[in-house]
């Protein structure tokens, strides 16, 4: 076996600090995973909502009252950016998966239009609904 220098050489390209810049592309990459985590927690907060209201008037009073507090205002309005910033996300990366947009200042514009798009996005949803 090849004798190899293990020496002072980051073990993943992934270690955030000394060994690796992060990067707008990397970066919006995570968040739209976070976002898709959030957009779960959304659709379990609907589903409580629903059996709440199949359930009991008291457990659905409360669910609704929660939901409809400043509160869940806030909580509705990250979730809907969340449910913005993961489909377009997930766009980019179906536009990635054809072979497109790979070269980096492509890739970062992409990257700023998902981040502008899904705050736009949210507050015209906000506003219409």
């Amino acid at each position: 076996m090849a004798d190899v220098n293990r020496g002072q050489r980051p073990l993943s390209p992934f270690m955030i600090g000394p060994y690796y810049r992060p990067q707008l592309t990397s970066m919006t990459s995570i968040f739209v995973r976070i976002s898709g985590i959030v957009a779960l927690g959304t659709a379990l907060l609907v589903v409580w909502w629903l059996l709440a209201a199949a359930t009991s008037e008291s457990a659905f009073a409360f669910i609704d009252g929660l939901l409809r507090s400043w509160f869940g205002d806030l909580v509705l309005f990250f979730a809907t950016w969340a449910l913005w910033y993961h489909t377009l996300g997930r766009l980019r990366h179906v536009i990635w998966d054809f072979g497109y947009c790979f070269k980096v200042e492509t890739a970062e514009k992409l990257g700023i239009a998902m981040i502008a798009a899904s705050a736009v996005l949210t507050i015209l949803t906000v506003i219409v609904v």
